[in-house]
This record gives structure tokens, sequence and C-alpha cells, in this order.
């Protein structure tokens, strides 16, 4: 054990201080910084220019285009309604061109079976309209075109409540003792919290960086030392697995720091008045936190990160040279892209057959058992059923690595194959 901690120090001290180490956490941050601040940098770009000046040119339908700019300045949206009168097509491209206005709206007349339908409407620019722009404008003529239609037949206030949203609400159903359908308690609350999603999100992009971070230096670690025979010197005074394990816990603690490091960038960055403001219009009920989630969520990062890193150690002591470490380690970074991508696409699923089933997978219980923890349905005994067969996981891969890296570390040369690595395999007990 006190080898353990010797070879945790050393690693540490080395790995700590070192500029790619520095270089990595301060990029990192940097770019986590400009991620959470980027509405506000954009903003401080085009906040003079953020609305779009588009003429309206007077036709023989005065009704519809009053209401048409009526609605634009109840929606609030980045379009301004410019009304032209008698304006002539020379006088439009002109103020075009100068960029008085991007375009303008003429509405034209339209039949259907020969009685006059609603007005066609056509956009003139020099160039084509945003898509979400273009969509505000299709969503006010739509409600204009409808009012229009039904303007004598329905009464004032029946056009009203045509404009006004349609109430919608879930309930979820909960089957009894007897076998009933009656309506779940807790139905009532809204079925998407955006609580949970936000920590659930959180801890899947943590699991997925950990991993390919201190993965990969760990890896990279071992193969440099056997590259530059500093493993051979290494050897004669600790044993190969003391190596081994003290590699991965360092790594873990060197993460563990580089996470902090992250969090309180993250959090400083919560703090400034722009996001402040931000987060207020998010609605986030602090206390609304599930605790549980975060602790759950914590104990299935450990226990993958300690999977996945007895794996990278093993790899990394059967390769000889840092150039051929990327193509050894591809098969870990393909599982750990496969259950950090089954996470992120089955947010929206989070009670899908796909999840269930990975959630007892150990390469991928990490994140399927932590979307159904955050954001789906699970029974107590599967949690804890998952948790088992990750434990087991881990103590088997790792005993199977501690055979690999005792083995690896001292093959030197091109890197062997399975069977020759199996052959020196049997030569050492654990």
């Amino acid at each position: 054990m006190r080898n353990v901690w010797t070879v945790i120090g050393f690693s540490l001290r080395t790995k700590l201080m070192t500029k790619a180490f520095l270089m990595t956490t301060a990029i990192l941050a940097l770019i986590v910084t400009i991620v959470m601040n980027l509405p506000f940098i954009i903003s401080l770009f085009d906040e003079e220019d953020k609305a779009i000046k588009v003429g309206l040119v007077n036709s023989s339908y005065p009704a519809i285009e009053k209401s048409l700019e009526e609605a634009f300045k109840q929606k609030q949206n980045d379009i301004i309604l410019v009304p032209y009168d008698n304006a002539t097509e020379e006088g439009l491209l002109k103020d075009v061109k100068e960029g008085i206005i991007t375009g303008y709206l003429k509405l034209e007349a339209a039949e259907q079976g020969g009685e006059q339908a609603f007005p066609k409407v056509t956009y003139h620019s020099e160039e084509d309209l945003d898509f979400g722009l273009q969509g505000d404008i299709t969503a006010v003529l739509t409600v204009l075109k409808t009012q229009w239609i039904v303007k004598d037949s329905l009464t004032a206030d029946q056009q009203q409540q045509l404009n006004q949203p349609v109430s919608f609400d879930t309930k979820k159903l909960k089957a009894s003792d007897s076998g009933q359908l009656a309506e779940d308690a807790a139905g009532e609350e809204p079925a998407f919290k955006a609580e949970s999603f936000v920590v659930t999100f959180a801890l899947l992009i943590l699991f997925f960086t950990s991993i390919q971070m201190t993965g990969n230096m760990i890896a990279s670690e071992v193969t440099q030392e056997k590259s530059s025979r500093v493993m051979e010197i290494l050897i004669t005074s600790v044993s190969p697995l003391a190596q081994m394990f003290g590699k991965i816990l360092a790594m873990f603690i060197l993460g563990m720091i580089q996470i902090m490091a992250f969090i309180a960038v993250a959090v400083i960055n919560l703090l400034l008045p722009h996001n402040q403001e931000a987060l207020k219009g998010l609605d986030l009920d602090i206390s609304k936190f599930d605790p549980m989630l975060v602790i759950y969520g914590l104990i299935l990062y450990v226990f993958g990160y300690f999977l996945y890193a007895t794996l990278y150690a093993s790899v990394g002591s059967i390769v000889s040279r840092t150039e051929d470490l990327a193509q050894a380690v591809l098969p870990i970074t393909f599982l750990s892209l496969a259950a950090f991508y089954i996470g992120m696409f089955s947010v929206s699923t989070p009670n899908s057959m796909l999840v269930k089933v990975t959630s007892f997978i150990p390469f991928f219980t990490p994140t399927s058992m932590l979307l159904r923890i955050g954001l789906g349905e699970y029974q107590w005994w599967e949690f804890w059923l998952s948790i088992v067969i990750l434990l087991l996981s881990v103590l088997v891969f790792g005993w199977l690595a501690a055979k690999i890296y005792r083995t690896g570390v001292l093959l030197y040369g091109k890197r062997p194959t399975w069977k020759e690595v199996r052959k020196a395999m049997k030569a050492y007990k654990i």
C-alpha cells in the first residue's frame, strides 16, 4: 500500500505542474467561459441593429395591413414594419439599396373559385429572409387569415378565443393493487423538470470529458515510460500492480482537481449580471434540485471511471510507441462514445427499451442509469443491481487489467498480439 501512495505522489508531482496540464486546463476553462457568455458576446455585436425593418406597401387591404402592424407590435420580435403610402417601385428599391429597409411586403389580390380570397403576400428583398423570421411572418399571416375568413360568422369574443393558445397538460395513470388504472398524485407535477435536466446533462458531459482526458493521460504516461525505458528502472523498485493502481488513483485525483476548477469557473460566470438575468428567464428553482440525483450520479461516475481507467492502463501497457497509442485505445474510445451518445440522444425518451437494457451493461451503466434516475422512471432495486454489476465488472476487469499490465510493461518492440499477451499472462499469478 505504501508503494501505491508513492506512485500517486510521484504521478501528481510530475503531471500537476506540467505545461501540458496547465495549458489544457486553462484552454478548457476559457472554452467554458466563452460558451457560457456566448449569447452576451453575440449581443454586443448586433445590439444596435438587432431589429430588422421591413417595408409594408399600402394596398386595397387597409384592415389587414393595420392588423398586421398591430400583431407585430404585440409579438415584440425582431421585425419592425415600416408603412409606405403611395410608394413607387423606384423609391422602394432605393431604400432597400441604402439599407433603410431590408425588404418590403406587398399584398396582392387573389381569387379562389371566382370569389375574392385572402391576399397573396410577397416579400421583396436583395437577400433571402432568415428562416426564423420567415416563420414569424407566416405565423402572423396565418392567424390574420383565420380571422379574415371567420370575421362575419363569429362574435368578437369567439375571435378572441380563437387567438388564445390551447391549454394542454399531462397526468399519469398508475395501476392500483386491484389492477385498476387511476390518476397518480405525482402525475400532477410537470413531466419535464428543468432542474433535473440540468444536473443530468452536466453529469453526462462530466463523465465523458473526464474519461477521455484522464484515460488518455493514464495510457500515454505508461507508454511514454516504456518508450523511454524508464519502466525498467521503476519495475525494480515498485511492483507493476502498485504502479497501475497508483497511476489510476493519481489521475482520478488530477481529474477531480480539473473538475473543481471548471466548476469554480462556471459558478463565477453564472454570478455575472448578464447571466443572472438569463437564469431568471429559465425559472430554475434550486429548492427543487434532488440531492439524491447528485449522489447517485457521483457513485455511477466513480465506478464508471475505474472501469474505463483499468482498460486504458492495460492497453497502454502493451504499446511501446506513443505513435501507436491512438489506434490501440480506439475500441475503448468507441465504448465511451457509445455510452455518451446513448445518454444524449435518449434525453427525450429516458424510459425506452434501449436505455433500460443498456443501464445493466457495465460500459453503458454510468450514462443510461443516470438518465433513468434524472429524467425517467426506475425501481430502487434496478439502481442497486446495476451498481452491483458495475462493481463486479470493475473487479473482474481490474484483475484482468492487472495481469495484462504486469505482462505488457516488459514487452517491447512491435505491439504484441493477444495470443502472445495471453501466453505471457499464464506465467504470472495475481
